[in-house]
């Protein structure tokens, strides 16, 4: 294991922050930073753009493996800053989820860490992954950090790959993607956690990013894109998005109501309920055909204010 800086592919669209950054790291070079007020260095350490990364490519023990399918978790783990309530208590529950449902891959959101507990490292290994970790926003030096995963029962090929989403005129809020390749006993397969904004406008834009840079990264290779997206399947960013990603739950479930996030009232009952949680399948080579998805809780507590999203896929040469 490993913490890496392997930069983040930010485009133009984040080149207002760019700017704001070398602009700040110049002044403060200048300044001296021993010299900084603490609310500064607390401002720079929050602002500090992605790209450093903890990264373990190997699994701890190999798996042996003669499955003719392959099964995916996406998750959004809730960090519920600053409470952080049940945290390993949730976590663990989640772990047993995993277990039971035989999970080779996750991509989850809203992974935590503090000074005094990682949440990424604790899963690697209570599930014995291989995994990729990238913070989003926050600080763990200061207190606080949240950040995106991918963990593998197969090793993690190459470097990973981290992408600020939409245009951001904030430096102390983003949006990213993380993706790495997985090497499977069935060939390799890009896989991305992304967790997108609120806002509707924003959020249009991020997805629209998301695509081009999926599509840049994979280069007609097939690719699994699941997480947060914060978006209803009615909008047209969702619409458009099955137009060249397999939705792979409505490949299966095509009719019904399927929330995967709801706020409730105090006395009971959902007054918002929502679908924000996909994997979705980008064709390629190799092919993949979706034999089942469901939406899922933890038996053993609720692991999160999100229902996990699992898809079991199998090679179509398999199918056939």
């Amino acid at each position: 294991m490993k913490d890496i800086y392997i930069g983040s592919d930010t485009g133009e669209n984040t080149r207002p922050c760019r700017h704001f950054w070398s602009a700040l790291k110049r002044l403060f070079n200048w300044i001296g930073h021993d010299r900084l007020p603490n609310f500064i260095k607390v401002a720079v350490s929050v602002a500090q753009p992605a790209g450093h990364v903890t990264f373990k490519s190997e699994p701890y023990p190999m798996p042996a493996d003669g499955r003719d399918h392959f099964t995916v978790l996406s998750a959004n783990l809730w960090h519920d800053w600053p409470r952080f309530k049940d945290l390993e208590k949730r976590l663990e529950s989640f772990s047993k989820l995993v277990e039971h449902e035989q999970v080779d891959l996750i991509l989850l959101q809203e992974l935590a860490r503090t000074p005094s507990f990682k949440s990424d490292q604790w899963l690697a290994q209570r599930l014995n992954m291989a995994f990729v970790y990238s913070r989003v926003n926050g600080s763990e030096k200061l207190g606080f950090e949240e950040g995106l995963g991918v963990f593998s029962r197969y090793p993690l090929k190459r470097l990973p790959f981290v992408q600020q989403m939409g245009r951001s005129h904030n430096p102390f809020v983003r949006r990213l993607a993380l993706g790495v390749d997985v090497d499977t006993p069935h060939g390799e397969i890009a896989a991305f956690s992304t967790h997108l904004g609120l806002f509707r406008k924003q959020n249009a834009r991020q997805m629209l990013d998301l695509r081009g840079w999926v599509h840049k990264i994979t280069s007609g290779r097939s690719a699994i894109i699941a997480g947060d997206f914060n978006a209803p399947e009615h909008t047209h960013q969702i619409k458009h998005a099955r137009s060249y990603w397999q939705d792979t739950f409505r490949e299966i479930n095509q009719h019904g109501h399927a929330a995967t996030h709801e706020i409730r009232w105090p006395w009971g009952g959902a007054f918002l309920s929502h679908r924000l949680d996909y994997i979705f399948l980008q064709p390629g080579e190799p092919s993949w055909q979706v034999l089942d998805v469901k939406h899922l809780d933890a038996k053993n507590g609720p692991h999160s204010d999100h229902r996990a999203v699992l898809a079991r896929l199998s090679p179509i040469h398999l199918v056939a």
